[in-house]
């Protein structure tokens, strides 16, 4: 009797080696680092959500809301269409808040489904603490309503208020209402293109890059041949084979965006002068050069003492406060690191840390390691 074969079993074990064995590829690639998954560096075409906004009001708050006409006139309208007839002059109190109320709508939220909601005030109120949000219709670029929002605000903080004194944690005037809208018009996405009568879906980078595309062709390429071309150093177009539905498109993405590849990052050097910030890219290169930083340390140290002169048998002397100024110049001593070959951030960055440079420094140094063209890589000074 021939033994009996459990066919998941063995399409698991399959793709388990395949993994194992694309796994070990990417180690062994020279120059490589790690591989990522093809859906964690690109977006399908397509696939993004559309801003929803709209001017609320929120109820409910101990003092804490606005003093202004413009919330009194909102809530005055409100309250007419309840069928009570009421002037802004009526309403007295600081209960109440305007808020400007935004959320996303995402490319497959249907009809009914819930989404967050962001309330930001737009007054002088001073706390959302407590606050209710009334049910405010949410529109779209397009003036249409898409969703309503409504419901409790939680700004994940709190405030504690004596006579003389009061204490904050967090920002009291924008909170949030986690599934706060419910979806009244879907607007779903679109990502699958006819191009020449062919199925297209197009997949964007989200860090253009020429040797990173081309490894994504080649990927998908692999498991569905001449189905995927480059078109530029950010888009990969997909044709998908005839013999997929309409049912299997979710599948078929998910097994082109399965694949690892290696992602080729540029040489960039990214400094923020105004944090003192330095992100290195792990293919910057240095040539051959010799860097020497060196300061000079002034002291200057004022101090103050008494005179009192003394003559025998004569009042003619005063009692004066004399100032005296101390000044000590000290050069520090400038390290000369000659750097003979091309070497690696992590190498540079040893030596100029042997040296105790702080990052003011390397800002000087890699401005300087530019201008002499010895840094191999774009400079990006923010």
């Amino acid at each position: 009797m021939k033994p009996i074969r459990n066919k998941r079993a063995g399409k698991q074990s399959n793709a388990i080696v395949l993994t194992v064995c694309a796994i070990g590829l990417c180690a062994l690639i020279p120059g490589t680092g790690r591989c990522e998954r093809i859906k964690d560096i690109v977006d399908i075409q397509g696939l993004r959500g559309n801003p929803l906004t709209g001017v609320g009001l929120v109820i409910g708050l101990a003092g804490g809301g606005d003093k202004s006409m413009l919330s009194q006139q909102m809530l005055t309208n409100i309250l007419r269409a309840s069928g009570l007839v009421l002037n802004p002059t009526d309403l007295t109190g600081s209960n109440i808040a305007v808020v400007w109320v935004t959320a996303e709508l995402g490319p497959f939220a249907r009809e009914g489904s819930r989404i967050d909601v962001d309330v930001s005030s737009i007054g002088d109120a001073t706390s959302l603490q407590g606050g209710k949000l009334l049910p405010t219709p949410l529109k779209g670029l397009d003036a249409q309503v898409y969703a309503v929002a409504e419901g409790g605000v939680s700004i994940g903080g709190w405030t504690a208020t004596g006579d003389r004194a009061s204490i904050t944690k967090n920002h009291q005037t924008v909170g949030r209402i986690p599934d706060g809208a419910t979806v009244e018009k879907e607007e779903l996405a679109t990502f699958v293109e006819q191009i020449a009568g062919s199925r297209v879906i197009s997949l964007n980078l989200r860090n253009v890059d020429f040797s990173t595309a081309r490894q994504i062709s080649q990927a998908i390429n692999r498991d569905f041949p001449n189905s995927a071309a480059v078109v530029d150093a950010g888009t990969i177009q997909i044709k998908v084979p005839s013999e997929i539905s309409q049912a299997q498109i979710a599948g078929f993405i998910d097994d082109i965006t399965r694949p690892d590849v290696k992602v080729d990052a540029p040489a960039v050097v990214v400094i923020n002068e105004r944090t003192g910030t330095i992100v290195v890219g792990q293919n910057v290169g240095i040539s051959a050069v010799a860097i020497s930083q060196g300061s000079l340390v002034v002291k200057i140290k004022e101090t103050e003492f008494v005179s009192q002169p003394t003559a025998p048998f004569s009042d003619a002397g005063t009692t004066a406060i004399i100032p005296d100024t101390s000044i000590a110049v000290e050069e520090k001593d400038a390290h000369l690191i000659p750097i003979s070959r091309s070497v690696t951030v992590s190498e540079l960055a040893k030596n100029l840390n042997a040296i105790g440079a702080t990052p003011r420094d390397l800002i000087a140094i890699f401005n300087a390691l530019k201008k002499a063209g010895a840094l191999q890589a774009r400079l990006v000074i923010m």
